[in-house]
């Protein structure tokens, strides 16, 4: 069994003060690189129909039949626009954070996931813009929910910006999907950390219904949601590989400067406190310490176990 002293001391615990500057740098650079990476508007129409036409091919053009569905039925479509306008930007940081405050065993780990994930999302987008279905012709049998909606929400007719500020996004950044791979990391975290069987059921759900939203209001193919899932995978993989060489690299720099060093808690429960010559802990067993006195001379203290009927030498006026 490994020494106490000898084990290596714990990885300081993560601070608010420095995860949301590091958060909010990321998802600043995703969004900034969104919008630099619009490519050519042929180039994304002629990916949108390559995608369409391998669908069609291998029978899993499913965005069809559920976008006809959510045309025809505002009860349905009107919600779903609801969930793919918001639910990314609401429940993601929700997990984020119930992460922090609750599983901070497994925080530093999710979190490097999901911002690995982003990042080569972003990268999908620069190399392969693609046009949504909602932006193809109309002779491809596709219909904006978005737009057929848009005056029951705050978005307009460029996905789901506010009005006005369409300008600020990248329609085309549909492959792969994050919506989807968002999803799939809340519901996999979800499901695998809480212990409340709604929240569970929540965490299967959660994705499944992503998925028919962004299929139905027609925001991207069904091989976009599948490109989604395996970003996540890949980030999932190459999450501990970096979290390995930013620990290296955090030892690099503390080395050079100590000063600014994080600290870490000590593991030993005692690091720091020293009992005195004689002290007790209350409680403790004194049988090995008088045995040590009687040998020295001393007298047995009371209750060390001296056996009844001994010889008392204390002089009586000491008794």
């Amino acid at each position: 069994m490994q020494d106490a002293r000898t084990a290596p001391a714990p990885r300081p615990r993560p601070r608010w003060w420095t995860e949301l500057p590091l958060l909010a740098l990321v998802y600043g650079a995703y969004s900034a690189g969104r919008l630099v990476a619009r490519g050519d508007v042929s180039t994304a129409v002629d990916h949108g129909l390559s995608i369409l036409r391998m669908e069609k091919a291998l029978r899993i053009n499913f965005e069809h039949p559920l976008n006809r569905l959510f045309t025809a039925h505002p009860s349905i479509g009107i919600p779903s626009d609801f969930a793919y306008a918001s639910l990314h930007y609401l429940v993601t940081p929700v997990v984020l954070v119930w992460l922090f405050r609750r599983r901070q065993e497994i925080y530093r780990r999710a979190r490097t996931w999901l911002m690995t994930s982003t990042m080569l999302g972003l990268i999908g987008f620069t190399l392969l813009p693609t046009c949504p279905p909602r932006l193809l012709e109309a002779r491809y049998g596709f219909v904006d929910t978005m737009a057929q909606y848009s005056s029951y929400g705050w978005w307009g007719n460029e996905a789901s910006a506010p009005r006005g500020m369409g300008g600020m996004t990248n329609q085309y950044a549909a492959m792969p999907s994050l919506h989807v791979g968002w999803a799939i990391w809340c519901g996999i975290l979800l499901w695998r950390h809480s212990k409340n069987p709604y929240v569970r059921a929540a965490g299967v759900a959660y994705p499944v219904i992503t998925v028919l939203v962004v299929m139905g209001t027609a925001n991207h193919y069904f091989l976009d949601a599948v490109a989604g899932a395996a970003v996540m995978g890949v980030g999932a993989l190459l999450a501990r590989p970096l979290m390995r060489l930013a620990d290296r690299i955090a030892e690099r720099f503390s080395g050079r400067f100590p000063g600014l060093a994080p600290k870490a808690e000590s593991p030993i429960v005692s690091d720091g406190c020293k009992t005195s010559a004689g002290e007790r802990i209350p409680g403790q067993r004194t049988t090995s310490a008088d045995a040590v006195d009687a040998a020295a001379g001393g007298t047995p203290r009371a209750g060390s176990g001296a056996p009844a009927g001994a010889a008392d030498d204390t002089p009586a006026a000491a008794r």
